[in-house]
């Protein structure tokens, strides 16, 4: 079985941060292109307190009038999010993922800040890579391969 820590490097690298302060717009810039598919609001310590994703951004900015496109990223959020810590099981944030049918989940460390963003490509693909490395040695022992 394996744990979070093992893709942590490959979540750093999907990690965007804004400050709770920050414009609903600055989250928009974050979230052009095919980089990062949610934006991690923290507060001022550093906290995760919600997350935006580019189908709130795209929600909220067709709605536009006036002055309300310049409105906080905070009034957007998703304050109830699912998440995981470089300690847990991939088995269990597999199954937070099918149960919640997310795309993506922030990884924290203890304080509630902010890590990294697993993928579910990379959460399934992990599993099934250690599916697949279980299978072999299996069939390496049956065939006795490697034993004496």
């Amino acid at each position: 079985m394996t744990k979070v820590e093992r893709l942590l490097t490959t979540a750093q690298g999907r990690l965007a941060v804004i400050n709770s302060n920050a414009l609903l717009i600055d989250a928009a810039r974050l979230l052009n292109g095919p980089k990062f598919n949610l934006v991690i609001v923290c507060d001022d310590g550093g906290r995760m307190t919600g997350i935006i994703t580019k189908t709130d951004v795209v929600g909220h900015i067709s709605q536009c009038t006036g002055c309300s496109c310049t409105m906080a990223a905070s009034n957007v959020m998703t304050t109830k999010v699912a998440f995981c810590r470089p300690e847990d099981w991939l088995n269990d944030v597999w199954s937070t993922i099918k149960q919640r049918n997310l795309k993506n989940v922030p990884v924290v460390d203890q304080a509630s800040k902010p890590i990294g963003v697993l993928n579910a490509r990379d959460v399934l693909q992990s599993l099934l890579d250690d599916v697949e490395y279980e299978e072999q040695l299996l069939r390496d022992y049956v065939m006795c391969v490697g034993y004496r």
